[in-house]
């Protein structure tokens, strides 16, 4: 995971699996938070987890520059990063793809909250 800025990021949001290629679909996100967390940070742990039905990144082509690594959340503050990133097939078909973002500080879930209230828009 990383929230270091992107050369790329636009001010629009977006979400990517594969570079140069905004996912279209609208995902469904649910969140946790440990209920043992606190501001200032100490034994933070959130999660957030993307269900995304039918994903476009599954109906291209497979080739080299379109091998899905990691999902990207990008915009204006750069991009967030995770690599935790699941396929699921049904009967040989893909059904959609499962990603999650681990928030591990206030921080990280603050800055989630705003990428989320940019691409709700």
């Amino acid at each position: 995971r990383s929230l270091a800025g992107d050369d790329a990021a636009s001010s629009l949001p977006r979400i990517q699996f594969v570079d140069g290629v905004d996912e279209t679909v609208v995902p469904e996100v649910s969140m946790t938070r440990s209920a043992t967390s606190q501001r200032d940070g100490k034994f933070f742990t959130g999660t957030a987890t993307f269900w995304f039905p039918r994903a476009d990144a599954l109906d291209h082509d497979i080739q080299v520059d379109s091998l899905i690594a990691g999902m990207k959340l990008c915009d204006a503050e750069g991009c967030m990063v995770t690599q935790d990133v699941r396929a699921e097939f049904r009967r040989g078909n893909p059904a959609g793809i499962t990603a999650v973002v681990l928030l591990t500080n206030p921080d990280e879930w603050s800055r989630f909250m705003r990428f989320m209230g940019r691409y709700s828009e």
